[in-house]
């Protein structure tokens, strides 16, 4: 199973409304699905319109969003805008997408003080290399990663992006999955699609279901997934969640995808973070500051930032902010 199909089974955050067969509500309502391969996962879209022209030209412009993003984006992809910024140091005339995708991104890690940093990727190289040979990177391999490491080294301008100092690189799979949810939904707002549900791998939701309720999203437990440990239903806002299981580096789960920027480790509290906010982008993001906060800061940082957050910690205990309107599994 690919790293991201394991990611969104491990999470459990699979749309729970039923299509029906396809059902509307108002009987002139059609609904349409696509699914599609993206971000190494399985992506869905899930519209209606009263008009059927109307709907496959919205769910057309939607798929050309999503994969124009993925091909930008992608580390596997040698000729995608951010391998040719890795591998070269520097890239002009960064696609408009990135550019906002690395404002914001940029922005998280000041108002985080660096809690959320797209500049990791040399530490997770590090963990990867050393997994490769049956063990953990030691310490001077985590110093030498760690060196290359800061938000600060990132130039972003609709000029060039750059990267300070040599062995810098970036990955975007903390944010770009969020980012494109809210792309996505722009795109079919801007088609006229009123009730929708994206699956970019993180869920931005429009209007309502089939049924004509909010759209529902199940949150599984990080430790069986195939136990939920709620529902939750949709206020409008983009859902996200990032889990220690996801991709991890060491059996007992201590060691994981998530890294803290300035530590190097994976930290050491939280099993799973799910975050609601008015932005997918900012809700992919926000589960990795939230992770490395720890669950006694988390009520005061949620405050903070406007959203709402479920965690759950290494025993399998759960937690959450008011904000969320959550049901029985």
């Amino acid at each position: 199973m690919k790293r991201m199909q394991f990611l969104r089974a491990a999470l459990g955050l699979g749309a729970l409304s039923s299509l029906g067969g396809l059902t509307a509500a108002q009987p002139a309502l059609q609904w349409r699905r696509r699914v599609l391969l993206g971000f190494g996962t399985t992506l869905s879209l899930q519209a209606a319109h009263e008009d059927a022209s109307t709907l496959d030209h919205a769910l057309d412009a939607a798929v050309a969003a999503l994969q124009r993003i993925q091909s930008q984006m992608s580390l596997l992809d040698a000729d995608s805008a951010l391998s040719r910024l890795n591998r070269d140091g520097v890239l002009p005339s960064p696609p408009a997408e990135m550019l906002e995708l690395l404002q914001t991104a940029q922005a998280v890690s000041r108002d985080s003080e660096g809690a959320f940093d797209v500049t990791v990727q040399p530490l997770w190289l590090a963990y990867a290399n050393a997994q490769r040979e049956g063990r953990l990177p030691d310490a001077v391999e985590l110093a030498a990663a760690r060196a290359l490491v800061g938000w600060q080294g990132l130039v972003v301008s609709p000029h060039e992006l750059r990267l300070r100092r040599p062995g810098m690189a970036l990955t975007l799979n903390g944010i770009a999955q969020g980012y494109a949810a809210d792309r996505v939904r722009a795109v079919l707002a801007a088609h006229g699609i009123c009730h929708a549900l994206i699956d970019a791998g993180e869920f931005a939701p429009l209007g309502l279901n089939a049924q004509a309720r909010p759209w529902s999203l199940g949150i599984a437990n990080p430790r069986d997934e195939a136990a939920l440990i709620a529902r939750l239903s949709s206020d409008g806002r983009c859902v996200a969640t990032s889990a220690d299981n996801a991709t991890h580096f060491s059996d007992d789960l201590r060691h994981h995808h998530i890294l803290d920027p300035h530590t190097g480790q994976s930290p050491p509290a939280l099993a799973s973070v799910t975050v609601a906010a008015a932005q997918g982008a900012l809700a992919d993001a926000l589960t990795k500051v939230m992770f490395v906060a720890g669950p006694k800061r988390l009520p005061a940082l949620a405050q903070r930032w406007g959203v709402d957050v479920l965690w759950v910690d290494k025993a399998g205990d759960w937690c959450a902010t008011r904000g969320l309107n959550l049901g029985l599994a």
